[in-house]
């Protein structure tokens, strides 16, 4: 509709010149990464991992003229590296996001940022100490539909937002035999933490009241950790379900509906990666969303885009650490009540 506001929903783009990036991790979803900067045309300096055959064919593949090593600390200090981008586990993770910083790096963290509060608070506190930016790849938030969404609740098109409620029915079960399968709370914090993170960006600030939540194997999963949950979130004036089936063989889709005081959103689609996204008011027909893109990579793309305009425009980034502590926090909240 013509009198509806113009949502800044696709991925941001710096206005100039891009610092260098050193990708470290070159493991299955680097490669996402990859595809996305090399799309937005962003330089990759470096390329690092553990195994040199890896990084060598990123190289290949994406940037040819990127230098590959296996020292993430050679990485970090290279004089045209300005952005670092930490794929590993958190556990590896940490010392990685931490050396970047004391090397004056801008750094995008890999999800889920950290396994405690108290080691995201810290490293929180020294990126500010040094004067970097810090943010974390919680690529979710610019992945068209749920972008889309957010954006429309922020400009007020369906009032004060009153539920959320999220079902997934797709297949995990590609984890078993990786590391994924020895994570502890895989479902709600590994996966998971999309869905808190998109709650947390819709409530805002608002007060926790009270959560449940449950997890259990299915019979026919492959995977270890169970795969089907579902989780409440009760704030004082509003609420948010997820339900999610990890082993789901039949059918796959997924749809989020996101209800307000004035109208309501309704996303819904056979992937993760297709989606319709539909604004239903009583006051107008309804507006089918215009969507271009897909998650994967593009989710990618906006995460290291929102970086770098907010290094351009010194702000803080959308997904901070900072900000990110608060979905974790949520996340907590609901492990922390499983039944």
């Amino acid at each position: 509709m013509s009198d509806l506001p113009e949502l800044a929903w696709q991925p941001p783009v710096p206005r100039g010149p891009v610092p260098g990036i050193a990708l470290i991790g070159c493991g299955g979803i680097s490669e996402r990464h990859l595809t996305g900067y090399r799309d937005a045309g962003w330089p990759v300096r470096v390329l690092c991992s553990r195994d040199i055959t890896k990084a060598e064919a990123h190289r290949a593949t994406f940037f040819p003229d990127a230098v590959v090593t296996t020292d993430w600390r050679e990485a970090v200090a290279r004089d045209d590296v300005g952005v670092v981008d930490a794929t590993p586990h958190p556990p590896e993770r940490v010392p990685i996001i931490e050396g970047a910083i004391e090397a004056g790096k801008h750094v995008l963290s890999q999800k889920p940022f950290v396994n405690d509060l108290a080691t995201g608070e810290r490293l929180c506190d020294l990126a500010d100490a040094r004067g970097v930016k810090l943010a974390v790849n919680q690529n979710g938030r610019w992945a068209p539909h749920m972008s889309w969404m957010r954006c429309a609740v922020d400009a007020g098109l369906v009032g004060e937002v009153t539920a959320v409620d999220v079902a997934i029915h797709w297949d995990h079960n590609w984890i078993a035999g990786t590391v994924f399968d020895d994570t502890p709370h895989l479902l709600l914090f590994d996966f998971g933490i999309h869905w808190f993170d998109f709650i947390h960006s819709l409530m805002g600030g608002r007060a926790v009241r009270a959560t449940s939540a449950s997890v259990r194997r299915s019979p026919t999963q492959r995977a270890k950790p169970p795969l089907i949950g579902e989780a409440t979130i009760c704030f004082n004036d509003a609420r948010a379900t997820l339900n999610l089936n990890g082993d789901s063989a039949h059918v796959l889709r997924n749809a989020t509906t996101v209800t307000g005081t004035e109208g309501a959103i309704v996303s819904d689609g056979v992937d993760l990666q297709n989606q319709e996204v539909r604004l239903h008011r009583a006051d107008r027909p309804d507006v089918i969303a215009q969507l271009d893109g897909q998650w994967f990579p593009d989710g990618f793309r906006g995460a290291m885009g929102d970086l770098l305009c907010a290094i351009e425009d010194d702000r803080a980034p959308l997904c901070s650490g900072r900000s990110n502590l608060t979905s974790l926090q949520l996340c907590w909240q609901v492990i922390d009540h499983l039944s």
